[in-house]
């Protein structure tokens, strides 16, 4: 992974940089890796994943059919 500092500006490019360790979810991997889970744990964690993200699809599907209102988005001023 890769950052660029521009103008010297440290702080910008770190904040970039967390937010692509972020996206890439290695914060989670390194809390997951902490500590020892135990297999059944861990099929019940993945379960638990997979159950929010076939609601979440679920519920995109239905906003996007128009059976449930969508997100409100914040209006933008100009």
């Amino acid at each position: 992974m890769q950052v660029l500092v521009r103008d010297n500006n440290v702080d910008q490019a770190l904040r970039v940089l967390k937010k692509k360790l972020q996206r890439e979810g290695v914060f989670r991997e390194m809390k997951s890796r902490r500590a020892y889970e135990k297999p059944s744990e861990k099929r019940a964690r993945e379960k638990g994943e997979a159950v929010r993200r076939n609601r979440k699809a679920a519920r995109k599907l239905a906003q996007r059919e128009g059976l449930l209102p969508g997100r409100k988005r914040p209006a933008r001023g100009r």
